[in-house]
């Protein structure tokens, strides 16, 4: 059992600069786009690049539970559109594939917005229906559903409608959810103590279940609790604050899935990995 510890590093120049950039700053996880997540359709993966990405994360020691791929952040699987809807479909469809062909096992993606067009429940079905379908086309690769800060139209942001989409994806065994600090905090989830911490996933235990549990963004927030706004801060700089990673790295349910940094200053990854580290070590030890 381990806790697998990294950040979301760049992929410029291919995706085998991923797992070096991983490794050059003590990272025991990453997370990668797999193509330019702001532009809509990007070239195939070439079998040469394919090849060199799965060696780089052999020799750095990154197997597929330790990698968090994330999609483009254009895509909206619950665009009230129907053109714009099918436009997304695809580009989700193509970035599923490009997780299969590298051997990754799961695509961390934001669920969709309704654009205050239909009502949440509708734009909702369209993301589980978006789900079915690139499950239908691809093997291997499970959705792994992000919790939002419910910023704008963002849907996500609660428990339930992560457990919505879940009991209508039709296959159980490739559907996940990733949990991001920031974005419970700023949907109101309070994580500013160990005790809150607790109480907060034992709620969300109850609704969706650890067993879906496939990774996990952890920020600090900016802004205050139920703001329903986006902005993350290095851990211990934000209004969450320490107990709360302190309570991840020392929490069995945390083991064996990628815990992703995406902390405003790259620069501070190498010091916020260790300090993770250091959590859990601390804990090993006491339990002894």
């Amino acid at each position: 059992m381990a806790y697998f510890i990294g950040a979301h590093v760049s992929a410029g120049g291919g995706v085998e600069n991923a797992p070096k950039n991983a490794a050059a700053i003590g990272a025991t996880a990453f997370a990668l786009f797999t193509k330019n997540q702001r532009q809509w359709v990007a070239k195939p993966l070439a079998e040469e690049e394919i090849l060199r990405f799965k060696q780089l994360c052999a020799t750095h020691g990154y197997t597929a539970a330790q990698i968090l791929p994330h999609d483009s952040y254009l895509i909206n699987l619950g665009n009230p559109d129907d053109e714009a809807l099918e436009k997304s479909r695809q580009a989700f469809y193509d970035e599923m594939k490009r997780c299969e062909l590298l051997g990754l096992d799961r695509l961390n993606f934001h669920p969709g917005s309704h654009l205050r067009v239909i009502s949440e429940e509708a734009s909702l079905d369209r993301i589980a229906e978006s789900i079915n379908l690139a499950l239908e086309r691809t093997k291997g690769v499970t959705a792994v559903i992000e919790n939002t800060a419910g910023q704008g139209s963002n849907l996500g942001y609660r428990f339930e409608q992560l457990r919505y989409l879940i009991d209508r994806v039709e296959d159980k065994s490739r559907v996940g959810v990733c949990i991001d600090t920031c974005h419970a905090f700023a949907a109101g989830y309070d994580l500013r103590s160990e005790e809150l911490c607790a109480e907060t996933f034992a709620e969300f235990d109850r609704v969706v279940g650890y067993e879906y549990l496939r990774g996990m963004h952890l920020n600090d927030a900016m802004k205050p609790r139920g703001s329903r706004v986006d902005r993350h801060q290095p851990l211990g700089d934000g209004l969450i604050g320490i107990p709360c990673f302190r309570y991840i790295l020392s929490n069995p349910q945390f083991e064996n899935i990628p815990l992703i940094l995406e902390t405003p200053d790259e620069s501070r990854w190498p010091e916020e990995i260790a300090r993770l580290k250091g959590f859990a070590e601390q804990n090993a030890r006491s339990g002894e």
